[in-house]
């Protein structure tokens, strides 16, 4: 059985853009997988605390010594990995923040980058350990970043994006952006906005 891995970051709800190119990706992926299985992560809903020193040395400590505290700290780390390990592919709705991701899914990213779990260094240097994935993004940004614009050289989203997964073994990326939706806080119409996109959406879900 097929498993899908959804995650979304914005905390914008019923009027984000990504959450409604996550949602369109989703029925589009079951319909393909009639028998498949959703996952859905909602790190908006999901209490995600920043990385401190004891939860460094837990991650460090070997499993079998590690201390009930320990373990304790570990555990939302080990739930997520775990997601990510059942499933077959991820899509992820990714709004920019301040040229970059959500401080919610750089968040999310510190929990489930690990070493000796998602990731290991040997001889030839770092591995990545969750391989055999794909994974879609589906970008919003209130300006226009892409390849040839004035602004290019701020989006930082992409870019971090594909060498965070790159690195833990997730190769095999597709992005799909929706640019300039600044343009519906001045009276553009969405529907006519995101039909495009949605479109593309579908398309590539089809064929995930």
């Amino acid at each position: 059985m097929p498993t899908l891995l959804r995650v979304d970051s914005s905390p914008l709800y019923g009027v984000s853009v990504t959450r409604q190119l996550t949602e369109t990706f989703e029925s589009t992926w079951k319909a393909a997988h009639p028998d498949g299985q959703v996952v859905v992560r909602d790190l908006t809903a999901t209490v995600l605390w920043p990385i401190t020193a004891e939860w460094i040395g837990a991650a460090f400590t070997p499993e079998d010594q590690r201390t009930g505290q320990q373990a304790e700290l570990l555990k939302l780390s080990d739930t997520l990995i775990a997601e990510l390990e059942n499933a077959d592919e991820y899509v992820f709705g990714v709004p920019m923040h301040n040229f970059s991701v959500p401080s919610s899914l750089k968040l999310w990213i510190d929990q489930i980058a690990r070493v000796g779990k998602t990731f290991s260094y040997g001889e030839n240097g770092p591995k990545g350990l969750i391989t055999g994935k794909k994974a879609t993004f589906l970008l919003a940004t209130g300006g226009v970043y892409g390849p040839g614009s004035a602004m290019e050289s701020l989006n930082f989203v992409e870019p971090y994006l594909r060498s965070a997964f790159g690195f833990l073994g997730v190769t095999d990326t597709t992005f799909l952006t929706a640019g300039g939706t600044a343009a519906l806080r001045y009276g553009q119409d969405r529907d006519a906005f995101l039909q495009p996109h949605l479109e593309a959406v579908q398309l590539h879900a089809q064929s995930a």
